[in-house]
């Protein structure tokens, strides 16, 4: 049905999804129809809504093979497959440029065949993407993509449909003004379950496969991903290779997040001083989701297109799209910051991540006496310089991010900067029927006792009374002389109505 939208309302399109969205697979099913393969399409929405006797030739190209870090990659990869494509036509060019060539092709195919071209551009901006460590190799990539596919715009007297699809999107003005007439469906609300499966994709398709999964788990895992923040089927999916994952292994595993290395993102994280805690709840309107090129990457771009953030929340306003980015789920939370707490504790990480581990039962069973022990444990084992290393913002800021990392590795229920009528607590934490409030400081800059003392005096425990839970205030403060946490105080107020002391 997405496709028969598609091919009846426009004519060139562009589509970003995170990898393994399932891109390439929709490239090969638009390629199956505009080729007549009418046996693979019975009993689909499209089947009887599409002319069968019309069928047009295909031009597909796709960078998703090789890597292309060294200069002159990216044309050796395009002539190789002008020359495949030219092979299986009949056709043969003496022409050494592949925009020419690709110029050249299309419209021999037209000629030849009577009908218009369809292109399908796969994993367009892989090229870019790999080099993006070596920017005089990413930049020379990127403008002779440009070149590229600005050809299919001076040839489309010779093109009936276009479809760009890859992980990022990259700036009109850097790489697509030479093709300004895309029309781009990523953040469009009746695209939005163009890639992924819906929940009830997995109620029908995948109802076999589902038998004996716990839903709710399944839902926890892998859910949560939005290209406009509509709840339920019409707007949110599940990552399509983490549920094949799951129905063949049985088994609840970061599987999408480990076929990737995250390791640009991490350095580029740490080099622009974004600290851990700032991820979830992240702002962005779709300017700067869209903000993608070489020499200026934003962070929220960048965790947005690879699949990292999600859109929770969207508003148009004044003609913009506002969007706030969490993580879609589970996996990514957990996953990504077990790998900044790694990137964050350097030469200590090993350590941090084993202690942190068992921090998941001292708080279920709310034994504070051992948590601020494993806490203090992680802190010691950081090299002593290595704050120094890491660009967060400040002091503050980078232990308040090892130590939001190691709660949030562990999929614990936790809140950054939770806000009340009090102000802003620094962290919130839900677990086996307890809340926890941690307010940190440093132990240089506060009197000691200063962070609980603030815990207390702004009543940051009003808010959570209502629950009926234990309450539990601590104040941690960390020294910028040992870079080791100094003080560790808590408090236990009653969970009553507020105003009932503590």
């Amino acid at each position: 049905a997405h496709v028969l939208r598609m091919v009846t309302e426009g004519k060139h399109y562009f589509l970003s999804r995170p990898r393994r969205f399932g891109k390439s697979l929709l490239l090969d099913t638009i390629k199956e129809l505009f080729e007549g393969s009418e046996e693979l399409f019975r009993g689909l929405a499209i089947h009887d809504e599409w002319d069968w006797s019309q069928r047009h030739p295909v031009v597909s190209l796709s960078f998703g093979r090789g890597k292309y870090t060294s200069a002159g990659y990216a044309d050796t990869s395009a002539m190789a497959q002008l020359d495949s494509l030219e092979q299986a036509h009949g056709l043969e060019s003496k022409v050494t440029t592949a925009p020419d060539r690709l110029a050249l092709l299309l419209e021999r195919l037209h000629r030849q065949t009577g009908k218009r071209v369809v292109v399908l551009v796969d994993e367009y901006d892989k090229p870019i993407l790999d080099a993006l460590e070596w920017p005089e190799v990413a930049r020379a990539n990127r403008d002779y993509l440009h070149g590229l596919y600005a050809t299919i715009k001076d040839c489309d007297r010779d093109v009936h449909f276009t479809l760009l699809t890859g992980v990022s999107k990259f700036s009109k003005v850097s790489l697509f003004s030479g093709l300004n007439n895309l029309t781009d469906i990523t953040l469009f609300p009746r695209y939005a379950t163009i890639c992924g499966y819906t929940e009830s994709d997995l109620d029908t398709v995948f109802a076999p496969e589902m038998a004996g999964l716990d839903r709710d788990e399944v839902r926890a895992w892998y859910n949560g991903y939005s290209w406009r923040g509509e709840a339920g089927d019409n707007g949110r999916v599940y990552n399509p290779f983490d549920v094949l994952q799951l129905c063949a292994n049985r088994e609840f595993r970061a599987w999408w997040f480990e076929t990737g290395t995250p390791r640009f993102l991490v350095d580029t994280l740490a080099r622009q001083g974004i600290a851990a805690y700032e991820l979830d709840g992240m702002f962005a309107d779709d300017m700067l989701l869209s903000s993608f090129d070489v020499d200026e990457i934003a962070v929220e771009a960048l965790l947005f297109q690879t699949g990292y953030l999600t859109i929770q929340e969207a508003a148009l306003r004044g003609g913009f799209l506002d969007c706030t980015l969490s993580y879609p789920n589970r996996e990514v939370k957990e996953s990504l910051n077990r790998v900044l707490l790694r990137k964050l504790a350097g030469g200590g990480a090993n350590r941090a991540l084993s202690r942190s581990r068992r921090l998941l039962g001292h708080f279920m069973s709310n034994d504070l006496a051992a948590v601020e022990a494993e806490f203090r444990a992680i802190f010691a084992g950081i090299p002593t310089d290595w704050h120094r290393k890491n660009d967060i913002a400040h002091f503050e800021g980078y232990y308040a991010s090892v130590f939001y990392a190691c709660l949030a590795g562990l999929g614990m229920d936790v809140q950054v900067e939770d806000a009340s009528a009090a102000g802003r607590v620094d962290l919130a934490l839900r677990a086996a029927g307890h809340v926890y409030l941690f307010e940190f400081k440093v132990a240089e800059r506060t009197t000691e006792g200063g962070a609980l003392k603030q815990l207390r005096e702004r009543g940051y425990a009003d808010k959570y009374r209502s629950l009926g839970e234990p309450i539990h205030l601590v104040g941690v403060e960390f020294s910028e002389v040992t870079h080791k946490i100094s003080c560790f105080d808590v408090a236990h107020p009653p969970c009553g109505p507020a105003g009932t002391g503590g």
